[in-house]
């Protein structure tokens, strides 16, 4: 090799402190980070600063872009994956001479639209670095250099959910580079535009690009830490389905005193409605519904109960006298699947209320799935049970006719949903990312079977075939799909941490490949 190839690939090695070269990658990466965290910061508030919902499509475009210049300055070769008038995503891929396994790291740079006027400040899309203090969080400015607070908070749409594993992602690169050392598997990066939208136009990129995305594992980056603070690996999510309600009562309002207990009441009506679709435990009383469930396996039930306690510091943060559960754990409830009242509307309260029959009720309901359950058969159980208890069921604005001819109507608008994935927690990808990780950490991460929220898991497994894992950084406590959402600055150093170990230490728990 000529001298001036030795002295480019020495430079970044001959740049570090002379003890740095003997230390750990935990300690390596620590000590790169610990010296840059407010530029890494300030990137971060970069990447902030552009608004991210999906329907915007100027703003996800300069996203997308914005992304890809970020990987090609870490000497990935990135392009956008375009998707017609629909959001793109940004591919990255950085291969390692002699590597035998290839992982793809997903994670979106969409996120939900926002009502301003909700958010402190007034300007979701420009990130604030926050202390708390008491029972207030008060606004700090950011050093030019020195250590940050890692209970210091960045409030802004996307904190959380999901840009904070881009940016450890890109930061992890940046550590292992400067420590002089390079990844020990082939990358690929993908970072979706759509999620946040339910990805309804993610499939035909997929089959589009399926080739180009060829791995042996897709590791999902998105979703929250546990309860605990500490990091999980997590092997499934919940499928869903959403479902609108609609409940007809007289043509137009009548006064309470003289038709009232005579015509029927709407709202009165939804609740039968509701009340008759599960109980007030949280058991969904459509009869079918828990037919295709499968048990937890054994494997899985031990991990549940080897996790750190949490709910009754999460009942008390949020002052909840009881649960649904019994004495059932959280992470148990999540391994079955649910049935959420989102929302119910029907008249009005206080001092906008009137003494009257109204004329419609509505009630938003979201169904959380697990595998072998379907939204089709779902669809079909419910309808059933509707139709079973007496109520003539409309799919579009019933006609004069129809409302005549039936007491109770109601009128379904379903929602398109996805099914449930699970990975065994025995797959060779599972092992040699949980071996990293305990490497990294230097304790057990954390076993999780199933995620309590959903991600378009299946679209991935059913285009592509390719195991996936979930490794998510976000605290659990970072108001996602809400005002204020945010993140924990320790939350984001550990996934430097573990993005640093997937990178360069997986391969050393993973069954080598004979060329």
């Amino acid at each position: 090799m000529p001298m001036h190839m030795r002295l480019r690939v020495l430079a970044p090695l001959l740049l570090l402190p002379a003890s740095l070269h003997s230390q750990s990658l935990r300690d390596q990466v620590r000590t790169w980070r610990e010296a840059r965290e407010p530029q890494i910061i300030r990137e971060f508030a970069e990447l902030l600063a552009i608004p991210n919902v999906a329907s915007d499509s100027v703003n996800i475009w300069r996203n997308a872009r914005h992304i890809t210049g970020m990987l090609e300055r870490r000497g990935v070769s990135a392009r956008i994956l375009e998707n017609g008038k629909w959001p793109p995503a940004v591919y990255g891929e950085l291969k390692t001479p002699g590597a035998t396994r290839t992982i793809v790291l997903y994670a979106h740079y969409d996120g939900q639209p926002v009502d301003p006027g909700e958010w402190r400040g007034g300007a979701p899309w420009s990130a604030q670095l926050r202390e708390q203090r008491g029972a207030e969080w008060v606004d700090i400015a950011l050093p030019a250099s020195g250590r940050l607070n890692p209970e210091a908070r960045i409030f802004a749409r996307g904190a959380g959910d999901d840009k904070a594993p881009i940016i450890a992602i890109l930061n992890a690169l940046d550590a292992i580079n400067a420590a002089g050392r390079r990844p020990s598997i082939n990358l690929k990066f993908f970072f979706e535009g759509e999620e946040e939208a339910g990805s309804a136009h993610l499939e035909e990129l997929l089959q589009r690009n399926a080739t180009l995305l060829k791995a042996d594992a897709w590791l999902f980056c998105d979703g929250p830490a546990h309860a605990s603070r500490e990091l999980q690996v997590v092997f499934g999510v919940r499928g869903v389905m959403g479902l609108e309600l609609t409940v007809f009562g007289p043509a137009k309002a009548l006064h309470s005193g003289h038709y009232g207990n005579w015509a029927p009441n709407p709202g009165m009506l939804l609740a039968d409605l509701v009340t008759s679709l599960r109980d007030v435990d949280g058991h969904i009383l459509v009869r079918g519904f828990y037919d295709d469930v499968v048990p937890p396996s054994a494997a899985e039930l031990a991990a549940i109960r080897a996790l750190p306690p949490a709910d009754a510091a999460l009942k008390r943060d949020l002052l909840l006298g009881g649960t649904e559960a019994g004495d059932a754990l959280l992470a148990e409830r999540i391994m079955l699947p649910a049935l959420n009242v989102r929302g119910m509307r029907v008249g009005q309260v206080e001092a906008l209320a009137s003494n009257a029959v109204p004329v419609e009720a509505k009630a938003s309901i979201d169904f959380r799935l697990v595998p072998k359950q379907t939204p089709g058969r779902i669809r079909e159980l419910v309808e059933a049970h509707l139709a079973k208890n007496g109520w003539f069921i409309a799919h579009a604005a019933p006609t004069d006719a129809e409302r005549l001819a039936h007491r109770k109507v109601v009128r379904l608008a379903w929602e398109g949903g996805y099914e449930a994935t699970r990975a065994s927690m025995e797959l060779p990808v599972a092992t040699a990312l949980t071996g990293a990780l305990d490497e990294m950490l230097g304790k057990p991460v954390l076993r999780v079977p199933t995620l309590g929220g959903s991600l378009p898991t299946y679209l991935f497994s059913r285009t592509l075939g390719a195991p996936l894992v979930i490794l998510p950084i976000a605290n659990h406590d970072d108001n996602q799909h809400a005002k204020d959402e945010n993140l924990r600055l320790q939350n984001l150093w550990d996934g430097i941490d573990v993005f640093a170990a997937v990178m360069t230490r997986m391969d050393a728990f993973w069954p080598r490949v004979t060329p």
